[in-house]
């Protein structure tokens, strides 16, 4: 795996100056009709076909049901990264039609078009910023505050971000449930909030109509494991994006916004296949660079510009050992486990000092 610093990519993007950089995206910039719809209607289909066959194969074998479902989870992955360009605006030219199909891709994807669209915008404007982390990003402590946290919220904040919960059960409650309100957006995101009732009512519509068809329990049992796959592997790409070491956090006054986008963003080199799967959305340091640029674009623009591939490289298996990253060092820059970090004394019953030295 090739390994950089936050240094050496502040070195290669120092080359260009931030009139160049804007010049050579800009090349990139814009979807294409012709590609974009494409892409819609061949994954729409694929995905049409994949819950066909677990439908077919229900009959005889679920064993069969369930190996299905992994590549028509992969299929609704594919989905919603088309509804994150539809997002960003640069999946169409139209934003009236980036709007339409992503507010139709959000009810199978589970996930309100316009309020995922704000909390996203919110992720990308802070991306890498200490002052600004928990919209639309990974929980992350930095080690002073976990030092200073009381047990109950290291022990919370732990759980958090054990893999069982932030691969497993977390991204299922995130998607099936807890998009389905409204209670922790503020008051007066009210598009917002219209887009998760718009959405839900969709969601109720498509589910009483599929149950009708196939039956309330085939439906739980066909669709329930693509929500919890797709989920999963969702939860997964978007933290070994962010959560790798080295990476870039700073606090508002030394941040910046390219060196944050190029470092504080992985390159997942993925086999061609999965590549296809998640629309190249590895490439995510250039997606951060600029996030008008589609999806299908983002390798053209990596291979033809040298100074964009010093982001931190990660493989399918080296991305593997970014699960023991938990916090963020401010004094070493890095993000480290809990078993680096030594506990302060705590005070007992009896006065006494009983030093917790590490977080195991």
């Amino acid at each position: 795996m090739l390994r950089h610093t936050v240094s050496d990519v502040a070195v290669s993007l120092g080359d260009l100056s931030p009139r160049e950089l804007k010049s050579i995206l800009a090349r990139y910039r814009g979807g294409s009709t012709f590609r974009s719809l494409s892409q819609l209607l061949s994954t729409l289909l694929l995905f049409t076909l994949g819950w066909l066959a677990m439908w077919w194969s229900f009959e005889f074998s679920y064993a069969w049901t369930l190996l299905l479902a992994i590549p028509t989870a992969g299929f609704a992955v594919r989905l919603f990264i088309l509804q994150h360009d539809c997002g960003h605006g640069s999946f169409f030219h139209s934003m009236t039609a980036n709007r339409l199909v992503g507010n139709m891709l959000g009810v199978l994807t589970l996930t309100p078009y316009e309020c995922w669209r704000r909390q996203h915008a919110a992720h990308h404007a802070t991306s890498g910023q200490l002052d600004h982390r928990g919209i639309g990003d990974i929980r992350t402590m930095t080690v002073t505050e976990y030092q200073l946290a009381s047990r109950w919220q290291r022990f919370v904040y732990r759980l958090y971000r054990h893999p069982v919960v932030l691969f497993g059960v977390g991204p299922f409650l995130h998607f099936a449930i807890l998009q389905r309100f409204t209670g922790s957006l503020p008051r007066h995101w009210r598009k917002e909030r219209w887009s998760v009732h718009q959405t839900n009512l969709a969601i109720l519509a498509l589910v009483l109509l599929m149950a009708w068809l196939v039956g309330p329990w085939t439906l739980a049992a066909l669709h329930l494991p693509i929500v919890l796959l797709a989920g999963s592997c969702g939860v997964w790409l978007f933290y070994i994006q962010h959560q790798f070491d080295p990476t870039y956090w700073e606090h508002d006054d030394q941040w910046e916004h390219a060196t944050a986008a190029i470092a504080g963003s992985s390159h997942l080199a993925l086999p061609a296949p999965l590549a296809w799967l998640t629309a190249n959305i590895g490439l995510h340091h250039i997606h951060h660079l600029d996030s008008r640029i589609a999806n299908y674009s983002l390798a053209a623009c990596y291979r033809a510009h040298a100074q964009l591939q010093t982001a931190q490289r990660l493989t399918l298996r080296s991305s593997l050992a970014c699960t023991r990253l938990k916090l963020w060092d401010e004094r070493s820059g890095r993000l480290v486990g809990f078993a680096d970090v030594v506990l302060p004394a705590r005070q007992t019953a009896r006065g006494t000092q009983v030093v917790e030295e590490r977080s195991t």
